[in-house]
């Protein structure tokens, strides 16, 4: 699937040095438009050993300029997800007027980070010089909660879109790839600036239920009182209210969604940040959750299982459709949970056919993560369960 200014397509054989070639010189071939900006590599393990040298091939035929990517056990091509599929992806994209830049990040300059001067002196980009970020990290050598809070100190509030690597499971590994050059440690950090923005939609795959709630006594990640009655009274409450149906469907799918911008006259989906229960305990009346929720912030219950996600998924591509409608979008990357796909949907494809339903045709690349990086409100975040859609649209 390609729109005239991007294209992506799989090759699902073994590595062909000859093959290859001829594959990447085709695909360039194919985009009409003159020239190519940035080219998205995402490949399977199996690739690992002959990662540099694919890298290399690619760069070469298909006339790439700037080339990233990470490794990853289940691929994302136009509108098909090819799970546990060996093989890699490739999207090419011509980006009127995009200025890129792009370099490799490491966990000793996460350590070494005090505050956002150092993002902007280590980068040489300041928040004015881009629109925001695409990124692809390891989670085995990364701690991408702290980079990520340091990242929105130097940069929020715009927005970090991208994903976690996924790779060998039994061997902890995974690459990530920048022009000829692969890393199996840090992280990829593209700045895309000029004439062109990054938008997001990411889909934490729930649907809210009950009230909105304020939190009125709250301890680290332990929630005492919400709305000055005891959190697990709330929550009992809430589950009870639910139809006997909705009442299977939570069980065990339980979460909060806490909201980021209290300015909002109304909160709607995608203003929540959605994190799980880890707790709730009937003696002591109390919930723990997995975030440090705030005094007085507002909250709200969430359900999350495959009909909520497909729910919520649609209502964010249909807000989507009519924010972008008139605006010139040349291509998307999608970074999906590996907890999403057919093991949750029980079908295939489930996110990157409705993705191309309502915003496509879109030359669409993408993944599955090891967590999922995206805005809520104007800060970044790191989700699970999500589907994170960067898309570029012409600025």
């Amino acid at each position: 699937m390609h729109s005239e200014h991007a294209i992506a397509a799989h090759w699902e054989g073994d590595f062909d040095e000859a093959g290859l070639k001829s594959w990447a010189e085709g695909l360039r071939g194919r985009l009409s438009a003159a020239k190519i900006s940035l080219g998205l590599v995402f490949m399977s393990p199996p690739f690992f050993p002959h990662a540099k040298q694919v890298l290399e091939i690619l760069r070469v035929h298909g006339q790439i300029p700037l080339l990233a990517g990470c490794s990853s056990v289940s691929l994302i091509a136009g509108d098909m997800e090819l799970e546990e599929d060996s093989g890699l992806v490739l999207a090419l994209y011509a980006l009127p007027g995009a200025e890129l830049k792009a370099f490799h990040l490491t966990q000793e300059q996460v350590e070494e980070a005090n505050g956002p001067n150092y993002w902007h002196m280590e980068t040489g980009i300041g928040p004015k010089q881009t629109n925001g970020w695409l990124v692809f990290a390891d989670p085995f050598s990364l701690d991408s909660e702290g980079w990520l809070k340091g990242w929105n100190e130097a940069y929020a509030p715009l927005p970090v879109l991208g994903g976690l690597a996924s790779g060998d499971y039994t061997t902890q590994l995974t690459q990530v790839y920048l022009n000829g050059e692969v890393f199996e440690e840090g992280g990829v950090a593209i700045a895309v600036g000029g004439e062109v923005k990054l938008a997001g939609i990411i889909s934490q795959g729930c649907t809210p239920i009950g009230e909105t709630w304020t939190l009125t006594k709250v301890q680290q990640n332990v929630i005492q009182e919400i709305g000055n009655r005891p959190a697990y009274e709330v929550l009992a409450e809430t589950y009870n209210n639910l139809s006997p149906e909705d009442q299977k469907k939570a069980r065990g799918n339980l979460f909060l969604g806490l909201v980021i911008n209290e300015y909002l006259e109304e909160f709607h989906r995608g203003d929540f940040l959605v994190r799980q229960l880890l707790d709730a305990d009937a003696q002591s009346g109390t919930v723990a959750v997995g975030a440090h929720p705030r005094l007085g912030q507002t909250v709200q219950f969430q359900r999350r299982d495959a009909t909520a996600a497909t729910e919520d998924l649609l209502a964010l591509l249909a807000r989507a459709k009519d924010q972008l409608a008139g605006a010139t979008v040349y291509g998307g990357c999608l970074c999906n949970c590996n907890g999403r796909g057919q093991e949750l949907f029980n079908m295939h494809s489930h996110d990157a056919k409705l993705v191309q339903q309502y915003l496509g045709p879109l030359g669409l690349a993408g993944f599955f993560c090891n967590g999922e990086i995206g805005p809520v409100g104007e800060r970044n975040f790191l989700h699970g369960y999500t589907a994170s859609l960067a898309l570029f649209v012409k600025k």
